[in-house]
């Protein structure tokens, strides 16, 4: 089952999966509250098991309509089953209907096949997320169904 969460849903997985168990503080973001945002989680026998939050926000030369996709995590007993790619298949349908025209993130690089996959591309050089490792930017349309 996939819904939406609150924030703080969502911090003990990206702790646990995307800050290497840092404590849940460090795990909120600035823009976790922003208008227009929204946190998603996937659950599983009634386990959350994986997260991801979308805001607003437009990417440098792509045009207005974009919304980033932040802090995609999955429980490490329960990755490369589909669940992450049914919460962005969710929020397409969301993104849908607030009239969103394309999702961007920073990808790390480990998660560039996932992504691809998804039907994301590959828009800029690898770069480094500073304490987080090589990660690349990258682009979905999101098509009218």
């Amino acid at each position: 089952m996939i819904r939406r969460i609150s924030k703080e849903d969502t911090l003990p997985l990206r702790s646990q999966v995307l800050r290497a168990n840092r404590p849940l503080e460090d795990c909120v973001f600035a823009t976790d509250d922003i208008e227009g945002g929204f946190h998603l989680g996937c659950f599983e026998n009634g386990e959350l098991i994986s997260i991801c939050t979308f805001i607003p926000e437009n990417y440098k030369e792509k045009g207005e309509g974009g919304y980033r996709l932040r802090a995609m995590a999955t429980n490490p007993a329960f990755a490369g089953q589909g669940f992450g790619a049914k919460l962005i298949n969710f929020a397409l349908n969301e993104l849908r209907l607030v009239h969103a025209s394309y999702i961007w993130c920073n990808a790390r690089t480990v998660a560039v096949g996932f992504y691809n996959r998804l039907g994301f591309e590959v828009i800029s050089e690898e770069f480094e997320v500073p304490g987080i490792g090589p990660h690349y930017d990258m682009f979905s349309q999101i098509a009218d169904k």
